[in-house]
């Protein structure tokens, strides 16, 4: 997945903490997120935005994850909350729980924490009215049948 062409790379803008940089304090954003640097705080994707955060090798967050979409090949520090991918991909470091609707782990990759599988949401496209056909047995096998 992070080799190849990226699917989840939402449209929009695309913040990066480079490596070397510092941020102390909560990140709350839409959109995509690379960390390369340290975020010292919780990084939070804004209410029912599009966000994806990928936490590269050189990448460290301490603190709570809570995005749709998360990536992680660096260190974490905290609980993730992925509510709709998490892949930890084989330099993934994470010291806290985690939570996932779907579930990707690269050979090499650590989680000291528990794991909490998230069931999906239905969709309202989903519900559909479909109506099942009753149900008829076979007149064929009862008329083959042989009473003794």
């Amino acid at each position: 997945m992070l080799g190849r062409k990226d699917s989840n790379h939402f449209r929009g803008t695309t913040t990066l903490i480079a490596k070397g940089a510092v941020i102390t304090g909560d990140l709350h954003f839409s959109g995509n997120l690379e960390v390369e640097g340290t975020i010292s705080g919780n990084v939070i994707a804004v209410d029912g935005a599009e966000a994806r955060v990928r936490v590269l090798q050189s990448g460290l967050v301490e603190g709570i994850i809570d995005v749709p979409v998360v990536i992680i090949n660096g260190r974490v520090h905290g609980d993730t909350h992925a509510s709709s991918q998490l892949y930890l991909a084989a330099h993934a470091i994470v010291e806290g729980n985690i939570r996932y609707q779907s579930l990707e782990i690269e050979k090499g990759a650590q989680v000291n924490g528990g794991f909490d599988h998230i069931a999906p949401v239905p969709q309202e496209d989903d519900k559909t009215d479909r109506k099942v056909a009753p149900f008829k047995p076979n007149t064929v096998a009862e008329e083959s049948m042989v009473s003794c």
